[in-house]
């Protein structure tokens, strides 16, 4: 069994795995750049290990610097949490040279889904729905014959992409050049890989997500889905479960599906499996080989930690639950809080001067933050993520209403005042919005 868990990572997942390793009595490591000295991880941790400087690249991306915080604490695991070394296959593959536990899938694993071709021929067959589109990398000499062959509009998508970079439409022939070439920029710049592909590009889907959780012998299950439609620049900002779009037919067969298909592939630990949703038909995007941001809503709904299993998995345990264990009961929505100006969206790092979680039946903030503590200018804006759980989303939207006001974070700008607004808006009270309706919405209030 797994003794001691280095957290390689920072802010609020940090945090949170902490919080899981305590409760399982497992002692804890958290590593820090210089930045994050004063984190509320770092002061709660049984150890701590000052990895580098501010920049990521020195310090929660320095394999060296985390393997070394490892063989000094005793470390014998590390739970990576999301971004950073959460999906890097040379960082899983040299723990395991190590004999220290990798809390996440197989290396194979993390390299068929982090390459999206890859990962799109191992989802078909897997028996996966995918979007219609290129068989493999797309090449500007080829692309017209691809885009006529797949119908236009199409989305140009870089490889190794996420978050939206390396992403392009083209609407018709004339704009294919153009978007080609600048998707494969935008890649090379980000990824350090040029490579794109080709998909149908659909006019007004929704972004359903389906979580699943493998134990690497050919046992998984699913927990049903998250909606993750509403969202700015491809970065989502209010997540739902269950989707306001499925019916419990919908979601039964599509999370079996999943399931089936990490049997077959016998993944191990916690995964999403991401998918465009379009009158009725689902799409597979991609499939995220760690625990996602948004997975609090799910452990809502099911009453199943996450982050328990993934640990319990690494061990060797095995799952705790059998998809007939497995109950879905309400509905949860999560409020990504971040350090932001709620109008530009401008990074807003600084000191908080007063902060106040608000509390009550079915709610939970999971964050670092508290009252003095300095954002740094160096990562990522995220500082909280605001969960609220009902007996039904009318109960839960209710809930989620009363704590948005109670909600008290001064010192700094934050999106707090977004998601007041989206509240009392009837799109979003009859769950009737796609991908594209909240950066359609900002841009009409800009325009006003």
């Amino acid at each position: 069994m797994i003794s001691k868990v280095l957290i390689a990572n920072r802010g609020e997942i940090a945090l949170r795995v902490l919080r899981a390793c305590k409760e399982l009595g497992i002692a804890t490591v958290a590593v820090h750049s210089t930045a994050d000295a004063d984190a509320m991880h770092v002061r709660l941790a049984d150890e701590s290990v000052c990895i580098g400087p501010p920049p990521s690249r020195e310090s929660y991306l320095n394999i060296h610097q985390i393997v070394a915080a490892c063989e000094i604490t005793g470390a014998d695991a590390v739970h990576p949490g999301y971004g950073f070394l959460s999906e890097n296959a040379k960082f899983a593959e040299i723990l395991d040279a190590h004999g220290i536990t990798f809390i996440g899938p197989t290396a194979e694993h993390i390299r068929i889904m982090g390459d999206k071709i890859t990962a799109k021929q191992t989802a078909q067959e897997l028996g996966i729905p995918v979007v219609p589109g290129s068989d493999g990398e797309v090449k500007p000499e080829n692309a017209l014959e691809v885009a006529r062959k797949i119908g236009f509009p199409v989305l140009i998508k870089a490889t190794a992409g996420g978050g939206g970079r390396g992403m392009k439409v083209a609407k018709s022939e004339v704009d294919l050049e153009e978007a080609v070439s600048t998707a494969r920029s935008e890649a090379l710049a980000a990824f350090g890989n040029d490579a794109v592909y080709m998909e149908k590009y659909l006019g007004k889907p929704r972004h359903i997500e389906i979580q699943v959780v493998g134990d690497g012998m050919g046992n998984a299950v699913h927990l049903g889905e998250r909606d993750c439609s509403l969202q700015r620049r491809h970065q989502k900002v209010w997540e739902e479960a269950n989707s306001p779009a499925l019916n419990v037919e919908q979601r039964m067969k599509i999370g079996q599906v999943c399931a089936d298909a990490m049997k077959k592939l016998k993944y191990r630990g916690a995964g999403t499996i991401e998918f465009l949703y379009e009158n009725g038909e689902f799409y597979f995007i991609e499939m995220n080989t760690r625990l996602q941001v948004e997975h609090p809503i799910t452990e809502a709904i099911t009453g199943i930690d996450l982050v328990h299993e993934q640990i319990r998995v690494a061990s060797g345990a095995g799952l705790s639950v059998s998809q007939e264990d497995i109950v879905f009961s309400g509905h949860a929505i999560e409020c990504r809080i971040n350090a932001e100006d709620p109008r530009t969206f401008v990074p807003s790092p600084g000191t908080i001067t007063h902060f106040h979680a608000p509390g009550g039946l079915g709610v939970r903030v999971d964050s670092g933050a508290y009252q003095g503590y300095k954002i740094p200018p160096y990562y990522d804006s995220l500082i909280g993520k605001l969960i609220v759980h009902g007996r039904t989303r009318v109960e839960c939207m209710m809930r989620l209403r009363r704590v948005l006001d109670e909600f008290v974070i001064d010192g700094i700008k934050t999106t707090l005042p977004l998601f007041q607004d989206l509240i009392g808006n009837q799109d979003i009270a009859n769950g009737d919005y796609d991908i594209h309706w909240l950066e359609n919405y900002l841009a009409s209030k800009t325009d006003a």
